[in-house]
């Protein structure tokens, strides 16, 4: 059956995946544990932040804003103006053999930086989104000092709140109940990623990257994770914080205009209280499922693939909210899934 949808064209891009983090959290302990894996050799690294670039034990050059390759082979290069213009340069670069065939590139954030912009560009810009798709966000959280920093920083929030892997870090280090309650805390925060604990940044990439529904969802061992099992066990994770998350459902096909319009209405009202929002819809008429994904106001265009896993086919939708009525939200959506009935 012919759809009006884009098909999943992902295995034709290159995956962009964001290491975010508070300041101290160990991203650059992670990104330096990653790199000298032999599997992450293709690897391009960016560095977004100013200021000195932590990673001079791997560099076989000093970091000073150009493309250099790693001991490890990996390319590093610093970002000190525009992301942007990094990625296109690095894209020609690589079309020209001017640097290896790199297969990922990771960008590293600054420690204060919102990382829901860096997203944006990459979900939606057309210079962009023919060679380069956002794979997965992965915080990094210090159990030591998170705690403080979550109550007192809103950019720690919301580093947790976007992302699709979430890593505690220096547990080892933290009082004996520590990362147990801190683990409570990330889940009332993100209650779809997946959390793993963290030591000196070791742990195998499989875990951390693919997080991707447009390429993985149509893999059942996958389809679940993506969404996070405990949002589709449970389809009410509203919490009294400013963070809050809800999954919506719906048993029966989804009509999409009826969709397209609700969704294109929290967006125009509530764009930047939208902090994430993934979707597998079951939509009237199509075969496989529907993919839709964005982060705040900015969606990537939705991407129809070619079948359903085995078992559930119901319509899911995650909604990770800043002080937003999520009883409107639920309301409104009970209308939109009973369209085709």
């Amino acid at each position: 059956m012919s759809s009006f949808f884009d098909k999943d064209r992902s295995a034709e891009r290159l995956p962009v995946s964001l290491i975010t983090g508070f300041l101290g959290s160990g991203k650059t302990t992670l990104l330096n544990r990653l790199v000298q894996r032999p599997e992450m050799a293709d690897s391009a690294v960016i560095i977004n932040e100013f200021g000195e670039v932590a990673l001079d034990h791997l560099l076989v050059a000093p970091v000073e804003g150009e493309t250099v390759v790693l001991a490890s082979g990996c390319l590093c290069c610093a970002v000190r103006s525009d992301l942007l213009e990094t990625l296109r340069r690095l894209m020609v670069e690589r079309e020209r053999g001017g640097v290896p065939a790199f297969a990922r590139i990771l960008i590293e954030t600054s420690g204060l930086a919102d990382p829901a912009p860096v997203a944006q560009l990459l979900l939606n810009n057309p210079l962009l989104g023919g060679d380069l798709r956002l794979d997965a966000i992965i915080a990094t959280i210090d159990a030591v000092n998170a705690p403080a920093s979550l109550a007192q920083h809103w950019e720690a929030r919301k580093q947790v709140a976007i992302a699709d892997r979430l890593l505690i870090t220096k547990a080892e280090i933290a009082a004996a109940d520590a990362a147990e309650e801190l683990t409570g805390s990330l889940r009332r925060l993100n209650p779809a990623a997946p959390i793993h604990r963290v030591l000196q940044g070791d742990i195998e990439p499989g875990l951390l990257f693919g997080a991707s529904a447009i390429d993985s969802v149509h893999r059942s061992d996958r389809f679940a994770e993506w969404l996070g099992d405990d949002a589709v066990a449970d389809a009410d994770h509203a919490h009294h914080h400013e963070v809050q998350s809800v999954c919506l459902t719906a048993d029966t096909p989804l009509e999409w205009a009826r969709f397209h319009d609700w969704l294109g209405g929290l967006r125009m009202a509530f764009g930047e209280k939208l902090l994430r929002v993934k979707g597998v819809l079951n939509i009237i008429g199509e075969d496989g499922p529907i993919i839709v994904h964005g982060v705040q106001h900015i969606f990537h265009p939705p991407v129809g693939l070619p079948r359903w896993p085995e078992g559930d086919r119901r319509s899911r939708l995650v909604l990770i909210t800043r002080e937003l009525d999520l009883e409107f939200v639920k309301e409104s959506w009970r209308l939109v899934a009973q369209t085709a009935h």
